[in-house]
């Protein structure tokens, strides 16, 4: 083999890799955010999660994509492992498409995909013609990339060295091996599985060494999922340890039958393809894949449970441990899923907020010092994780996002900025607490009775807010219009009642200043958590733009 075709298989490899990225994370950036909305959606059902596992995997031509943003899913809470379970069965089956398409070799029409995407992608102006047109032109790419590797892999049949090299994947056993390393090292078993019918068209490898060599494919898919969930919870993990031992199982299987019945089996799949040999590569990467989900789909109970013998024990408790739930520090970054788990970090920093917000003025009116120190606690790990949660937002906003989470960021950053300033009012309400103690400062019965009544409303404000954020859901816009307005008339009519208290001697200066600035602050609080709730809705969804204070 002279240094030319070396450099042009690498180079048709590089082309084939660089294809296969363009057009799968044009697909994600295109229609990420309503996949994974559909995802979302459908998944209650372990069945119906199987076909829009199919579904998704077959568009974004990424099983691990897919696996990724599960153990995402369920990191975030959103689905259990038994609805993980389902999906992670249908992107086996889905993944598979992608071999289909380069068994119909369109090489000679690729140079066709590529103009076309660069024209999409370089003289249209509208994003999501820009996204189209990024996965034209991907796919263009990839079957250029075939082209130029087929032309080099021509020359190996010259090669008595190589021909030599080849011959040792004829042990089932070197050949899963192989795979499998080829595999975890690109991160994609479309790409791997896509060399392969290539070699096997050339007459480089025979067919009946291809099975195995899927297998070792099968298994090194996991390797995604698997460094995805390291920084996740356990449950994440458990997720990425299902499509772990899915394959495994099912690669086991499929190997013993295959060393049982490898003749009939090939002969019978190249009947099938009628003699193509890459379209029999293709075809039984499928079957494969089929034939294993169909075996084990009655058995995801069982692989389940023996997730939780695998990575047992629960999560520790996170709050005192200074650790975020959803963005931890060594998973990985999905672009599908990246702004999603953020929202769900900064809900888990609202619910925190919130919480601290009620025992500082519980502490306030009941004077407990034992609760004045849990406010200061917690509020430390509020600002830890408003550090933590902004420096993630803006590595998220430096990758490639869906168009319609790109349009989220931004609010994002509001929205935590809006939840830390809650957490200092409630540190603002324990040493309001600590004045009183420290200055021996009395409040009249009444006064604590309008702080708490005040506190209700606010509180009520802030959970409808919360939950209008976190899951877009509108149903609360009204009340939550109607409580700003109601906390913004009481936070006056209170201020008015206190004059007059402070004019007639009913109260200590003290004790006027403690509760002026506390009603002022809870009426702040309202008003965060009024820009909280619209925070990510567009123009039209929500209320028009207001002039900043």
């Amino acid at each position: 083999m002279s240094i030319t075709t070396f450099f042009m298989l690498l180079g048709g490899l590089g082309l084939f890799l660089f294809g296969m990225k363009l057009m799968s994370e044009g697909l994600e950036k295109a229609a990420g955010a309503k996949m994974r909305g559909i995802l979302e959606f459908f998944t209650k059902n372990r069945f119906i999660g199987m076909l829009v596992g199919i579904l998704f995997t077959a568009v974004v031509q990424s099983s691990s994509a897919t696996t990724v943003m599960v153990v995402s899913f369920v990191n975030s809470g959103l689905m259990n492992l038994l609805q993980a379970s389902g999906v992670i069965l249908g992107a086996n089956i889905g993944t598979t498409v992608t071999g289909q398409l380069i068994a119909f070799n369109l090489s000679d029409i690729a140079p066709l995909f590529v103009m076309a995407g660069v024209i999409m992608v370089m003289f249209c102006k509208k994003l999501s013609i820009k996204r189209a047109g990024e996965v034209v032109l991907g796919f263009g790419i990839l079957f250029m990339g075939l082209s130029i590797m087929g032309d080099a892999m021509t020359s190996f049949k010259e090669s008595p060295h190589i021909i030599e090299l080849l011959r040792t994947l004829r042990n089932p056993f070197a050949a899963i091996l192989v795979g499998f390393v080829i595999t975890a090292i690109l991160q994609s078993s479309s790409a791997t599985v896509g060399i392969v019918i290539l070699m096997a068209s050339q007459g480089l490898l025979a067919f009946t060494i291809c099975p195995f060599l899927i297998l070792g494919c099968n298994i090194g898919s996991c390797v995604s999922a698997l460094l995805a969930s390291l920084g996740g919870k356990k449950d994440a993990k458990r997720a990425a340890m299902i499509h772990f031992l899915f394959n495994v199982v099912g690669s086991a299987i499929a190997f013993i039958i295959l060393m049982v019945a490898l003749d009939p089996i090939t002969q019978g799949i190249l009947h099938l393809s009628r003699g193509n040999t890459a379209r029999a590569v293709a075809n039984a990467h499928t079957l494969m894949k089929v034939f294993e989900v169909v075996v084990l789909f009655p058995f995801m109970g069982w692989i389940v449970k023996a997730t939780y013998m695998v990575v047992p024990g629960k999560d520790a408790t996170l709050e005192d441990e200074y650790e975020l739930l959803y963005i931890g520090g060594g998973s990985i970054l999905s672009p599908t899923t990246a702004v999603l788990d953020g929202i769900r970090e900064i809900e888990h920093m609202g619910k925190i907020a919130i919480s601290n917000l009620k025992k500082g003025m519980d502490a306030l009116c009941t004077l407990n010092e034992e609760e004045i120190d849990a406010v200061y606690h917690k509020e430390k790990y509020i600002d830890f994780m408003n550090r933590k949660i902004t420096d993630y937002l803006v590595k998220v906003n430096e990758i490639e996002l869906p168009i319609a989470d790109a349009r989220l960021i931004g609010g994002l950053f509001h929205v935590v900025n809006d939840i830390e300033r809650i957490g200092d009012h409630a540190e603002n309400f324990a040493d309001s607490a600590k004045m009183r103690i420290d200055d021996e400062v009395e409040f009249s019965d009444k006064a604590i009775k309008q702080l708490q009544d005040m506190t209700e409303k606010v509180i009520e404000i802030l959970e409808y807010s919360l939950d209008m954020f976190t899951n877009r859901n509108q149903e609360h816009m009204q009340e939550i219009l109607n409580l700003e307005d109601e906390i913004d008339d009481r936070e006056k009519k209170l201020q008015r009642a206190h004059v007059k208290r402070l004019t007639k001697n009913k109260c200590t200066p003290e004790a006027g200043m403690i509760f002026s600035d506390t009603i002022s602050g809870l009426e702040r609080v309202a008003d965060h958590a009024t820009n909280i709730a619209f925070a990510i809705l567009e123009p039209d969804e929500g209320m028009e733009d207001e002039d900043e204070e």
